[in-house]
């Protein structure tokens, strides 16, 4: 089995947990049997390329073997509204600027046609233009390979059109993975409504939907209207290869509560520093840490400064790679308080480490691991007990730590890519 993989990135080079898991999962169907081609934006040459042929987007002319721009336009399906539309225009107003659009697009496609785009690979201000791009490369990689692949896989809605372009462009059939949704990222009544058409396009084309939760799944047929029938879930897992335990040096002797992840309204970053000054009225040995970077954390430092608890409170800023795995040898207690997490990768790395966790209800991780603590992200008052508790009981941190080592032992991703395999089995035979 073969596949032609699209991603937006790759380890060592992440911004969350979608490389992470991207990279578990080529390595996980390296350990299956199956062939990789992995397409990303932009890569930097020092990737793993033992698990999977990497393909950097940047380097590869836009040529499709169209005689027409408009066919190959026409084939993707998807029309680029820029960012600059103005918001208010009677229907004749609406549709006179979709078709300025559109031929601006084949005018700018002829320009690009036969030359190469240079995408950050970043989430800045022209995302939007860089997902398009994608699709246009993304088709002209697929045409190029079209013999040394069996099937596409689509991770994320910013790949979804590049895998609806290399199964038009090809006729291959095409598995999409829904990673999180508009749902999550925003809540119900404030979504972006060019994401989700995006995403809903890249569902209703796909031939199977592979969603990390239950809890994703639900959303994606009810909020999405995808047949339930071709929507599969493969929970996420955890790497342990190459696990060493690592040694750290304490500069206090406090116990340290972690938050890691992303500061966002998504993650619940107001439930955990709600909780923790909470449990700092109950004793004074404990350090809370928030690593991660995001739009809510000056929020999150003015309310830390509002609490009073600034003194035992420490902001480390983004991590990645060697100083995650230091920041959980150096905690006592890991905290997940998320409003809605499709899965979350991160407590299973807490748990790999050692380390007793508390995770919101409101999560996928929730659905397989039974000795993390759980909580309702909004009761902060459970949230606070709970993380007394670890840290004032050795036993009951001992027990957590030890029973949610063998459990997540068992969540690898040499299992979840055996899945994974059985769905491109399945569309492919199909």
């Amino acid at each position: 089995m073969r596949v032609l993989m699209f991603g937006w990135e790759f380890p060592p080079h992440i911004a969350g947990g979608l490389g992470t898991a991207c990279y578990g999962i080529v390595k996980g169907l390296a350990y299956n049997g199956v062939e990789t081609i992995f397409v990303m934006p932009s890569a930097s040459g020092d990737e793993d390329q033992s698990v999977a042929r990497i393909i950097n987007a940047s380097d590869v002319p836009v040529d499709v073997r169209q005689d027409l721009t408009a066919d190959f336009l026409d084939k993707v399906k998807f029309v680029h509204i820029g960012s600059n539309m103005v918001p208010y225009c009677d229907p004749d107003s609406f549709s006179d600027l979709v078709e300025e659009e559109r031929k601006r697009q084949e005018k700018d496609f002829r320009i690009l046609y036969g030359q190469k785009y240079k995408f950050s690979g970043k989430y800045g201000s022209n995302l939007m233009e860089e997902v398009a791009r994608y699709a246009m490369v993304g088709g002209t990689i697929a045409v190029h390979h079209k013999d040394e692949f069996d099937v596409i896989h689509a991770h994320d809605w910013l790949t979804y059109y590049a895998g609806i372009a290399a199964k038009q462009l090809t006729g291959k059939p095409l598995v999409i993975h829904v990673h999180a949704t508009s749902f999550d990222r925003g809540s119900a009544d404030n979504i972006d409504t060019r994401v989700y058409e995006i995403e809903r396009n890249g569902m209703l084309a796909a031939d199977r939907v592979i969603t990390v939760s239950d809890l994703t799944r639900n959303i994606v047929i009810s909020k999405y209207g995808i047949d339930p029938a071709k929507v599969v879930t493969v929970h996420n897992a955890v790497d342990f290869s190459g696990r060493d335990d690592i040694v750290v040096e304490r500069g206090v002797k406090d116990k340290v509560v972690t938050f890691l992840g992303r500061i966002t309204f998504q993650k619940g970053p107001e439930y955990f520093i709600e909780a923790a000054a909470k449990v700092l009225k109950r004793t004074t040995g404990v350090r809370f840490v928030m690593a991660g970077s995001g739009d809510m954390m000056n929020r999150a430092i003015l309310h830390v400064a509002r609490l009073g608890i600034s003194d035992r409170f420490h902001f480390t800023g983004f991590l990645r790679g060697a100083d995650v795995q230091k920041m959980f040898a150096l905690s006592d207690v890991y905290v997940m308080p998320s409003v809605s997490e499709p899965f979350g990768i991160s407590p299973l790395e807490a748990m790999r480490t050692g380390v007793p966790s508390v995770i919101s209800k409101q999560s996928g991780a929730a659905e397989v691991l039974r000795y993390a603590f759980k909580v309702d992200f909004w009761d902060v008052d459970a949230m606070a007990d709970k993380i007394y508790g670890l840290l004032m009981y050795p036993s009951l941190a001992k027990f957590a730590a030890r029973e949610g080592f063998d459990e997540v032992n068992t969540l690898k991703w040499n299992n979840a890519a055996a899945k994974i395999k059985k769905v491109y089995e399945s569309v492919v035979n199909k």
